[in-house]
């Protein structure tokens, strides 16, 4: 692991705008691909007729590899720049995206939203932007891609800034710190060094913006939540509960609650890469140890806490949610299945309390009969089964969630206050 800070980062933006190339050349320009990989996938495109996709290549063969089960060195999603060691979360385009966008590891702080500059903004440009705001992104860099299909001419430029301006402003995203970036991932423009194609561009290249982007703090005040991913039982030791702590710390010696299960004990030890550690904090995946716990105590699902503080679980909730894809509409009754952190659990959505303009974030209209896709809206919502969630208000790692339905993410929401059992 790098001594530098961490940044998790998502790619997005429409389906042909080129994300893949340009996570592809990201990744090369930085050293994280080498370039005998990359010379490889370049004669495998060129045999299938597709010369120049190679960049896209190196993240597809990723993605194919991840189906397949083969486990893929991590250094291939993740690169350095000066300041921060960053990870790609999740392969753009691949259909989960948006559901490991909202659960657990994936969380990102920061996205850098790619536009093509032939055209503009598309209909998954203002999902993509409307769920980073939902999901609590920082900061969006805007790489506006393919200049050299356009002739890198700046008007081509300015009236992608200006489609995306306005985009920002009607989903209320902070537009007065917005970085642009004119790129050719596919030549390499603009990426880490200033390209002669846009003398009209003195702006940083898009590895300097990434550089620049502000630290977040991690959040080690809040109190501990680690969510369980797998239960293990090893022997000499017992019982080991894996997860990824997401806010707070965990010690050697507290007192601990897994929640919805509802038992809890003295931790006696934590593992780390194998190692023990004295205690791991947010971001930090660890093996502990309780004492007196077995492994049919806890699940996968479970959250553990302080045992004067354990996580809350819910009766019901009420949540904002933003409907992405439904064949039809959404009325009150529906029960699919919601991702939050590790657990997916089958919830029911009792009321739809307002319909939300998602442009402005007004209610549009009180109580109303469905929802469907595009729409935003306010609901209730009953777990068919008892689930610990939080409110993102108080622990945003804990708050949002993606609800999944006939094998695709039909929702994104946050967990506005939770009513607990």
């Amino acid at each position: 692991m790098s001594d530098k800070p961490h940044q998790n980062l998502a790619i997005i933006g429409h389906v042909d705008h080129g994300k893949s190339t340009l996570v592809g050349r990201l990744l090369f320009e930085t050293g994280s691909v080498p370039e005998h990989v990359i010379e490889q996938h370049r004669e495998e495109a060129e045999e299938k007729g597709k010369g120049g996709f190679e960049f896209a290549y190196v993240m597809d063969n990723l993605a194919e590899e991840r189906e397949r089960g083969v486990t893929i060195d991590i250094a291939h999603q993740e690169f350095d720049t000066d300041n921060y060691y960053f990870t790609i979360v999740d392969c753009p385009g691949h259909r989960d995206f948006v559901k490991n966008m909202i659960t657990g590891a994936s969380q990102a702080d920061n996205a850098v939203l790619v536009v093509a500059a032939d055209d503009g903004v598309a209909p998954q440009t203002r999902e993509h932007v409307f769920l980073a705001r939902t999901l609590g992104i920082n900061e969006i860099i805007i790489g506006v891609n393919k200049m050299d299909l356009v002739d890198y001419k700046e008007s081509s430029y300015d009236q992608v800034v200006e489609e995306v301006n306005d985009l920002l402003n009607q989903v209320r995203f902070a537009t007065d710190d917005t970085t642009f970036v004119p790129i050719s991932a596919f030549e390499g423009d603009n990426i880490s060094e200033e390209s002669e194609n846009t003398p009209w561009y003195d702006g940083p290249t898009l590895l300097e913006s990434l550089n620049d982007l502000p630290e977040s703090e991690p959040p080690t005040d809040a109190p501990l939540r680690l969510p369980i991913q797998d239960v293990y039982t090893i022997s000499g030791i017992g019982t080991v509960p894996v997860g990824r702590v997401e806010t707070g710390i965990l010690n050697i010696g507290d007192n601990v609650s897994f929640q919805p299960s509802d038992v809890g004990g003295e931790v006696k030890t934590v593992e780390m890469h194998h190692e023990e550690v004295p205690k791991a904090e947010p971001g930090d995946n660890v093996g502990f140890n309780v004492r007196g716990l077995g492994k049919d105590d806890i699940r996968r699902g479970d959250v553990c806490g302080p045992a004067d503080d354990p996580p809350s679980v819910a009766e019901t909730f009420k949540a904002q949610v933003v409907v992405m894809q439904h064949p039809s509409v959404i009325t009150a009754g529906y029960t699919p299945v919601f991702h939050a952190h590790t657990a997916q659990v089958a919830c029911t959505i009792e009321e739809i309390n307002q319909k939300i303009d998602p442009a402005s974030g007004e209610v549009a209209e009180e109580n109303p009969d469905f929802i469907k896709s595009g729409d935003a809206a306010v609901v209730t919502v009953r777990p068919q089964k008892p689930l610990s969630i939080e409110p993102s208000g108080e622990i945003p790692e804990l708050g949002s969630f993606a609800i999944r339905d006939m094998g695709q993410t039909i929702a994104a929401g946050k967990v506005l206050e939770v009513n607990e059992r």
